[in-house]
């Protein structure tokens, strides 16, 4: 007979015969899943159709689950005694493939664009074979997207004060350096809408080219604002005192994901914006 699950406290009382840490079962994993197919499904029927009630219904339903597991996840972080050395190793290495899989997620995204970028022969279009597409005014990258460029680099110098300022056992720096990262992400994330609502070329029935845009810069937005809350989360916790410069793997995450969302707009910048402008690719 195999024996019966270990509990938390089972855990926590150091009876448990292995240095792990098996969390309790929970319905949010299914939750966040369902909330985000629901997201998606809302994102298609508010762009094709203009119907906004499955997309807030979506967001409202992300909202909560992201509350309820945060709420969760900050309360085993608090236990005393719950995350041996090596669950904390097993984390550090679950955050690192973690956004290795972000960055293929967003190699595909590349893939994509590079493939008509060199070969606009594909798109199999009665104009002539160039890239951008004939007849598409692209966005000035100096404008706005420079702008949300130097946002980002700003806020990749603040959330590093705010790191070793942790590290240092600095709390008060620690908060500012915070809330300054929080605002300039909320700032790159005006200045994206801003860009969005006066693009040249539509969101939809837009092309290939409009596809490819939206879809690497959106999908980057969208990990800004994961990244914005996740920080947003950090925030408080370190207002209440709760990052100390031995364990504070929570906000030493959030750390990594920021400066992975600065390093694709760089590549999204130069590759997208930049080329994307400058470059006409004969075919």
């Amino acid at each position: 007979m195999s024996s019966p699950a270990h509990s938390a406290t089972d855990q926590i009382k150091g009876t448990v015969p292995h240095p792990y840490h098996l969390v309790n079962p929970s319905i949010l994993p299914l939750c966040g899943g369902i909330a985000a197919m629901t997201t998606f499904a809302g994102i298609i029927l508010a762009a094709h159709f203009h119907s906004f009630i499955v997309l807030a219904i979506g967001l409202l339903f992300v909202v909560s689950t992201m509350f309820l597991w945060w709420r969760d996840v900050v309360a085993e972080a608090r236990t005393p005694g719950l995350h041996k050395v090596i669950t904390q190793v097993g984390l550090r290495y679950g955050m690192a493939l973690f956004i290795t899989s972000e960055v293929m997620f967003f190699v595909s995204f590349f893939w994509n664009y590079f493939n008509y970028f060199f070969y606009p022969e594909k798109m199999g279009t009665a104009f002539a074979p160039v890239w951008p597409p004939q007849g598409v005014t692209t966005i000035d990258p100096f404008a706005i997207p420079l702008f949300n460029t130097m946002v980002l680099l700003l806020s990749g110098t603040t959330i590093t004060w705010a790191h070793h300022s942790l590290l240092e056992g600095d709390n008060k720096n620690t908060v500012r350096g915070l809330a300054v990262t929080v605002l300039l992400g909320v700032m790159f994330l005006c200045g994206q809408a801003w860009e969005y609502t006066h693009s040249p070329f539509p969101f939809y029935h837009g092309g290939i080219f409009s596809s490819s845009f939206f879809i690497a810069t959106g999908f980057h937005g969208v990990h800004v604002i994961i990244g914005t809350v996740f920080l947003t989360v950090c925030l408080f916790r370190a207002m209440k005192g709760q990052f100390t410069p031995q364990r504070h793997f929570g906000f030493e995450a959030a750390a990594w994901y920021w400066h992975f969302v600065d390093v694709v707009w760089l590549f999204l910048f130069v590759c997208i914006y930049f080329l994307g402008r400058s470059a006409i690719v004969a075919g």
